[in-house]
This record gives C-alpha cells, sequence and structure tokens, in this order.
C-alpha cells in the first residue's frame, strides 16, 4: 500500500499538466462576477450608468500629486474611494483604496493591501511637478511632455503623450471596486453577479473562510493603435500575447503546475504585472501593482482592450508611455529596481540533474568534464543531498566531507549550487526553532503553525514577510555553520517557492493563511516567492559583504531582477518545449527578469541526441545556462551521447565561454538601463511592424549578433528574417554576408547555430580554453570588426572582477571601440579606480579581425599607437578580411590601430 506521502510523490511527478486542479476563470470567484460584470456592462451598451463617479470639490492638487473621491453609488448608500494621482518617473500612477468604516474584521488587518508596501516600488524612481486646471466636469494634470484628463462622471481617464491620447482608463466603465459588506447585506446591482461572494464553491477551495467577503478590483485600460502587447510572464506561450475574447483570460497566479502545457494561458511559477504594447511611433507599458490572484483580458482590434482583474488589494497602476520599448524599460526598471550584477561564474555553464547522489558522483562529473575538455563553472544538488529532506543538513554517509568538496571544487574556480526550500520538515531544530518563535505562516486562528506537505512530508513554512525571520535565516548560511562551512563558492538554489503545497488547494496554500502583519495570504500570495529568495539572498551578503551572491528562484515577481535568477521550471524533453523557452525568456526580458533560463534538454524524458544537441546550440544563448534532468530521466552529461554529438556540444559550451565578454557587458547594460539582455527584434527597430510577431530569434545586449537557433527536427535548412537592409555577416563563415529586409534561407546541419553579426559591430570574445570563466580572467581579447555600408563599425566593452561589490567603488573598465576612416580606437570611461585598471594591464588585444574591407586591398601597412608609443602590427589576408596579429596593447589604456590599406 502506497504511503501517503508516495503518493503525493506519485501526483507531483506525472508527465502531464492536470488542468483540473486549477480554477478556470469561471469558477473563480473573483474573475467570474468581473467577467460577468463586463459582459452585462457591454451589453447594456450607452444605457448603461456607471455607478462610479468623481467628487468634483473633493479634488486637491499640489505640485506633486492630486487627491480626491470617487463614490461607488448604491441604491442607499455611498461607498467612497479615496483616489492619489502622481507622476513618478514622469510616468502616470493611479491609486484607489476604499474607505472601511466598519471595524468588525476579527483580527485582519483591516486595510486593503498595497503591493507597494512590499518593497516593490524600491528602484531608483523619483517624483515630477505637475500643474492642474479644473472645470466642473474633469481635471487635466499636466507634466513633462504628456497630460492626464479625467472625467468626473462617468469616471474615465484618458492619458495624452505629445498632446496625442495614448491610454484610456475605464472607457467601457469596466471599473469595479467590490466594496466591503457583511454577508446578510444586500447591495449588489442587478447586473452583477453574486457567484462565490461569500463562498468558495472550487472542489478543492471548499474550506477557504473568505472572511472579508468580495473584494475583487477590476479595470480596462484602452491601448489606442496597438495591436501587439508583450509582457505579463510568466506563461508558456507566444511572445506577442494573444487575444482572449474567445477564451480563459492569462492568469497570474504563482502555482506549482508539474509540467506546464506548451502554449498555455495557465498560471505558472512566477507572475510580473507589466506589459508593453507598441505602434511604430510610441510605446506604452501598464504595470498593474497587485500581489494578489490575477486574471488579465485582451481583445485584440485596432485599439486593445485590456481588462485587468485582481482579487484584493488597492488599485495601484502606473502607464508609462515613451517612444519606444527601450524606454519603458528604463523607466519600468527605475520603478521596481533593475537586473543585479552577476558573479561572472553564474553566466557560465551549469551542470545539474535530480541528483548527483554522493560526493563520489561529483567528483566523477567534476573529473570527466575536464577530460572531455568542456568547460563548467558550477555543479548542482538537489534535495538528495539533505540528511531525509532536512534543509542544512547533509546525508553524511554520502557527502562526508562537503567542505573538503567545496574546496576540491575551487582549486579550478568551480562552484556548488545547493538546493533549500521553504517548506522545513517538521520535528528537527529549524523548524522547532521557526514554529517556537513565531517566524511560520500560521492558520486562519492566527495561533496554530500551518502544516502542510511537500518533499519532506509534513512540513511548516518560513514566514518571510516577518523581519524577524532574516536574522534567525542568516544564520543557517552564516560561515560555520553545519550547512556552509567556510566556502565562499556555496550557492542557493530556491524551488518550490510559489509556494508549493503538494495538499493545498491549487497546489499551494489555502488563501485564508496569515502572514506576519495580520495580512491574509490571499493578499501577498504572488509575492511569497520572493520575499523568500530575498531573505537568502540577504543572507548570503551577511555570510561574505563583498562577495556577489547568487541565487536561483523558481517563484518571482516585480523587483526579483535585483537577488535572483530564474528558469522556466518543468519543462519536457520535446521538441515543443525548446521552441516555447525562447518566447517565455524574451517575454520575461520584456517584464524586466532578463536572468532567465531554460532547463537545457528538458527536465522530464530522455531527450533523442540530436534534440539534446539542438537545445545545447539554443541554451548557450539563454541569460541562465543550466543543464537539468529528473531524477528518472537517463543520464545525459554531455560525454553519454557519444560521437559526433559530444564533440558537438563540446565546441558549443565553448563558445558560450568565447562570447562571455558579449554577455557580461549585455547584462551591465540592463543593470544601468533596465534593457532585456536577449532582445526581441523590435527592441532594436520598433518602426517594422514586421518584426512584432516575431518570437525565434532575438540580438544579445547591444552587440550586433543576432541569432536564430534551430528548433526543427531533422532540419537541413532555415530560415532568418532580416530585419533592415544593413549588411549581416556569418559569424562563424565571415566570407558569408547576407543582405536585404525579409527573409532568408540557410542550409544547416547538426553542427550549424545561424548566428549573424550585423554590419556596423565590433564584438570581444575571448578564444582560449580554460575549464571555467574565472580561470579567463587575464587571458587576451579577439575583437571582430564587422563594417557597415559605410565602413563604420563600434562595440562597448565592461570588465570588472566579476565576483565583488568594488565596481560600485569604480572598480571597473567600461571601453568604448570604434572603426572609422580605417582607425579602430579604444576610449575608456573616465573616473575609473587607478588600482583596478593598473591590475589589468597584461590583458592585451591578441587579435583583430576587420570584416568588410574593399575586395582589391593587397597591402596593409598596420601602425599601432598607444599613449606614447607607436608600432607597426603584423597582419594577414585570410578569404577577404584582414587580420592584426598580436597588436600587443593593453585593454586597459585607450590606443588607436590605423589602417593604412
Amino acid at each position: 500500500m502506497l504511503t501517503w506521502v508516495a503518493i503525493l510523490l506519485f501526483v507531483h511527478t506525472a508527465i502531464s499538466a492536470k488542468r483540473e486542479l486549477f480554477k478556470s476563470c469561471a469558477e473563480s470567484g473573483f474573475c467570474h462576477r468581473n467577467r460577468h460584470y463586463a459582459h452585462e456592462v457591454t451589453k447594456l451598451g450607452d444605457t448603461f450608468e456607471s455607478p462610479y463617479f468623481v467628487l468634483s470639490d473633493s479634488i486637491d492638487c499640489n505640485q506633486l500629486s492630486c487627491t480626491g473621491q470617487i463614490v461607488k453609488q448604491l441604491k442607499n448608500t455611498q461607498i467612497m474611494l479615496p483616489f492619489e494621482v502622481d507622476i513618478l518617473e514622469e510616468s502616470f500612477r493611479l491609486r484607489i483604496d476604499e474607505l472601511r468604516s466598519d471595524t468588525h474584521f476579527h483580527k485582519l488587518n483591516s486595510c486593503r493591501f498595497s503591493a507597494a508596501n512590499l518593497s516593490m516600488m524600491h528602484g531608483s524612481a523619483t517624483s515630477s511637478k505637475i500643474s492642474s486646471t479644473m472645470n466642473d466636469k474633469s481635471l487635466q494634470i499636466f507634466f513633462n511632455d504628456s497630460s492626464a484628463t479625467i472625467n468626473f462622471k462617468p469616471f474615465k481617464i484618458t492619458i495624452f503623450y505629445k498632446g496625442k491620447p495614448q491610454v484610456i482608463l475605464n472607457d467601457n466603465n469596466l471599473f469595479n471596486i467590490e466594496h466591503y459588506r457583511k454577508e446578510e447585506e444586500n447591495s449588489m446591482f442587478e447586473f452583477e453577479s453574486d457567484y462565490d461572494l461569500f463562498h468558495d464553491s472550487f472542489k478543492d477551495s471548499r474550506a477557504d473562510s473568505l472572511p472579508l467577503g468580495p473584494e475583487s478590483i477590476g479595470l480596462d485600460i484602452k491601448l489606442l493603435n496597438m495591436s501587439h502587447l508583450y509582457g505579463i510572464p510568466e506563461h508558456s506561450d507566444r511572445l506577442s500575447l494573444e487575444d482572449t475574447s474567445q477564451s480563459d483570460p492569462y492568469r497570474l497566479y504563482n502555482v506549482d503546475i508539474f509540467e506546464y502545457e506548451p502554449y498555455s494561458k495557465l498560471p505558472m511559477y512566477g507572475s510580473i504585472p507589466f506589459l508593453i504594447g507598441l505602434n511604430p511611433e510610441v510605446s506604452t507599458g501598464v504595470f498593474w501593482v497587485n500581489s494578489a490572484d490575477t486574471w488579465v483580458d485582451i481583445n485584440k482590434k485596432k485599439d486593445t482592450y485590456t481588462h485587468w482583474i485582481s482579487e484584493n488589494g488597492i488599485l495601484d497602476l502606473v502607464i508609462i508611455v515613451r517612444q519606444n520599448p527601450k524606454e519603458v524599460s528604463t523607466v519600468y526598471s527605475s520603478l521596481t529596481g533593475r537586473v543585479q550584477l552577476p558573479s561572472q561564474f553564474s553566466l557560465g555553464y551549469h551542470q545539474c540533474r535530480w541528483n548527483y547522489n554522493s560526493e563520489d558522483d561529483v567528483r566523477d562529473v567534476h573529473s570527466k568534464m575536464d577530460k572531455y575538455g568542456i568547460p563548467y563553472d558550477t555543479i548542482w544538488l538537489d534535495i538528495e543531498y539533505t540528511d531525509e529532506k532536512k534543509y542544512f543538513t547533509w546525508k553524511r554517509e554520502l557527502f562526508p566531507d562537503p567542505s573538503g568538496l567545496l574546496q576540491e571544487l575551487d582549486e579550478t574556480k568551480r562552484s556548488l549550487v545547493a538546493i533549500i526550500d521553504p517548506h522545513i520538515k517538521v520535528g528537527y531544530e529549524v523548524s522547532d526553532y521557526l514554529e517556537s518563535n513565531g517566524l511560520v505562516v500560521r492558520e486562519k486562528d492566527f495561533d496554530t503553525p500551518y502544516h502542510g506537505h511537500c518533499w519532506p512530508g509534513e512540513s511548516v513554512w518560513i514566514d518571510t514577510f516577518n523581519p524577524n525571520a532574516q536574522s534567525y535565516w542568516d544564520t543557517l548560511f552564516c560561515k560555520g555553520s553545519d550547512f556552509a562551512g567556510s566556502s565562499s563558492n556555496l550557492h542557493v538554489w530556491n524551488d518550490m517557492n510559489e509556494p508549493s503545497v503538494f495538499n493545498g488547494p491549487e497546489t499551494t496554500f489555502p488563501k485564508d493563511l496569515v502572514h506576519f502583519g495580520k495580512w491574509e495570504h490571499r493578499s501577498i500570495h504572488n509575492w511569497y516567492g520572493k520575499s523568500f529568495h530575498e531573505a537568502t539572498y540577504y543572507a548570503l551578503i551577511n555570510r561574505s559583504p563583498n562577495h556577489r551572491p547568487f541565487v536561483l528562484t523558481r517563484s518571482y515577481a516585480p523587483g526579483s531582477q535585483a537577488t535572483a535568477a530564474m528558469w522556466t521550471g518543468d519543462n519536457a524533453a520535446t521538441w515543443e518545449y525548446l521552441k516555447v523557452a525562447l518566447p517565455m525568456i524574451l517575454s520575461n526580458g520584456i517584464a524586466g527578469m532578463p536572468f532567465a533560463g531554460a532547463d537545457v534538454g528538458g527536465f522530464f524524458g530522455n531527450p533523442s541526441k540530436e534534440l539534446l544537441t539542438r537545445w545545447y546550440q539554443s541554451g548557450i544563448w539563454y541569460p541562465f545556462f543550466r543543464a537539468h534532468a529528473h531524477i528518472d530521466s537517463r543520464r545525459r552529461e554531455p560525454w553519454i551521447a557519444g560521437e559526433p554529438y559530444t564533440t558537438i556540444i563540446r565546441d558549443t559550451v565553448r563558445l558560450r565561454y568565447q562570447l562571455l565578454p558579449v554577455l557580461y557587458t549585455a547584462f551591465y547594460e540592463s543593470s544601468k538601463l533596465g534593457y532585456p539582455v536577449l532582445r526581441p527584434l523590435f527592441y532594436e527597430i520598433p518602426e517594422n511592424q514586421k518584426l512584432y510577431n516575431i518570437d525565434d530569434q532575438f540580438f544579445v545586449g547591444s552587440s550586433g549578433l543576432m541569432v536564430k537557433p534551430v528548433t526543427e527536427e531533422g532540419a537541413t535548412t532555415d530560415s532568418i528574417y532580416l530585419p533592415d537592409p544593413q549588411i549581416y555577416y556569418d559569424f562563424f563563415k565571415l566570407g558569408t554576408t547576407l543582405q536585404g529586409e525579409g527573409i532568408h534561407e540557410l542550409e544547416v546541419d547538426l553542427t550549424t547555430i545561424p548566428v549573424l553579426a550585423r554590419g556596423g559591430s565590433i564584438i570581444t570574445q575571448k578564444l582560449r580554453y580554460r575549464r571555467s570563466s574565472q580561470l579567463m580572467k587575464h587571458d587576451p581579447y579577439t575583437l571582430m570588426v564587422f563594417l557597415d555600408s559605410e565602413g563604420t563599425a563600434k562595440g562597448k566593452l565592461y570588465i570588472d572582477d566579476g565576483t565583488s561589490f568594488n565596481y560600485r567603488l569604480g572598480h571597473f573598465l567600461e571601453i568604448s571601440f570604434q572603426y572609422s576612416n580605417n582607425i579602430l580606437s579604444s576610449e575608456l570611461k573616465t573616473n575609473i579606480a587607478r588600482k583596478f585598471q593598473d591590475s589589468l594591464d597584461d590583458v592585451l588585444v591578441e587579435r583583430v579581425i576587420i570584416i568588410g574591407l574593399p575586395d582589391d586591398f593587397t597591402s596593409v601597412k598596420a601602425k599601432v599607437t598607444q599613449g606614447e608609443k607607436t608600432w607597426i602590427s603584423n597582419w594577414t589576408k585570410e578569404n577577404g578580411y584582414l587580420v592584426v596579429k598580436n597588436p600587443r596593447v593593453s585593454i586597459s589604456q585607450s590606443w588607436e590601430i590605423n589602417i593604412e590599406v
């Protein structure tokens, strides 16, 4: 007879997403009611009179904000909804709350929850000054080159950018706030539904007590002249969001969805309620600041109508209107925080499976990676390394000397990542301490610690919203602890932090559990995973204050990018999952979470050798590059496939390491400006509408490298879209060029990765094989100069020590390269620390390759100048391009090479 935990394990690992475990909109009380509201309002058309209006005499404006009252007019009373408008980072922000006069809230916090209170809007955002005018029908607010008109009755807001209307809030009168009322009250309109107002009828959620009754919020947001929207991850779907008028809306609710389905609108592990719409002239960002269960309906026409619905909380909304998506990303990231500048090792190759079973197993993989010449930076341990799945312990019979193992890995500058989840097995020192000190999530009675089931069996969950939890969490990771020892090359993987609860409704917490601050879990659900991985990040900071931590999280929310990387969870070893990984990663980048990846090879199942090879060829471009596999999958380390696959995979992984300077520079740019690391084509050329549906190609940062991985089984040809008239060079066959906007057909074999370099780009590489990224620090650079039709090119390179926070003190190099008039020059950004600059004097440029010179050149003089010295460098002509050999210039000083043809 199977035990209860064994049954749960079987259900959890079954290879299919079980839709019946998750609510549809029709089964979700608040989504059902708001969709019904929308249907009835639409059916009534012009005869509908909204119950919401602004009290004109309540308006009060100053230089920074306008406040007032919106009235919800019921039959016999009025509900007062105070609102505030301010301009945050030159963008329009609207907040609407509810005045609740009834004090009968049991022990719960009586306020509507503000998700911004979770330090979500903690970036570098600044408020802007406004001016305003008002008459008896409307209020106009002016800011920068934008304005907003608030119509009083019916309540409606139109946002203008450069004099043109761009966004309309409540154009369809779908604004709806379900006010606080008791069950016995009859305060509904005839066009409203009473479905699950005070009870949840979904089969697994019937115990939900709904102590505050219905409290959902809804609003329609109309984006003018836009039919393409992107963002609101996480969904296993295409990049361009689809019309949902004939389907369920997109749902944002962090759940453990087992093996998710490709091309689905079901909720997943993370939730970022942010999207971007664009047309050739303008781009608009919509940021719905809410941490509760949320649905987003999309109706695409000439204008796109979106309907946002959340279970509770205040209505907090930021509308960002700018000229292009890059500018929108910069503003959005200033609100939520920008991506961490990662430790350089974390951009290398990660080798993982569930599970490497012992120290001997780890050592065997470690040695064979070197034997087969495959660079890697990190090996991972899943849950089986623990003693009976008790986190912060080691199974000593299999891992007798973790510190010694870590030291051994450190000899070749490798790291170890170990999994730590938020569910803590009951009955040992960690869970005992958490329970006895009130640091766990509690039942709705406020007194009883919540016990649920996950991998260890019966478990409690740390309440990381409790500020006192951080100090204890710190002690578990500190140097000298049983878990971490004295090593600095141990990093952490936070999984199952949606949170995943095997016996919970929709595989997660009951919504009426209680957190610190007397908040119901339903109010903060989508931010729980973020609070957990942040606690881990800061515990690692406390362990080593000047060492950049690496934390991988499965669950995430706005702002997670500042402290963690993410991956797309439990995918499978099929071609469809390979294909859908790219739009998922691109979508996360658009939503401000660029440090993203997918399990290379697929987590569930066994990939064919061809699929595994193609997945490596795609995965080397993921910002987070990790191979991972389920415990029941066959071993698939790169050497197991045999030839020719092992050699192809080896060379593919080496390419990742050669291009680490490009990737690290892209991360630096993202950390400064908020741009995605991998950019959809329309990010670079937003005026070209033909690019808006392309989600299987991308640019790597601003490097000019454009990639289209092969994702079709048995492919002998592939097509790539050139987004503009510029010349493009085959990155591997330097004599081959493509030109002309549109589709170009390519011949491919199993070794082919279609990579093009845009004319006008300068690409930096490190071509020497090293076993890990940190061993490459003092290796020389090769510069590849791809000339445009004008004979010019430019590029950037960012360098720091790759491990510490000293870059904040100026310990970095930011280098600009330019080729013009046959002169290649390097220029360093000023205000850098001299000591760090001097430490790189021995890092040289060993080769410059210039592609695109006139075919008829026969004689060249390469005159090199650095500082006060000038000398002549050797050169060769190879297949029509010029190679300047060993110019002997240091990367740490400005220099120029004059090519006299």
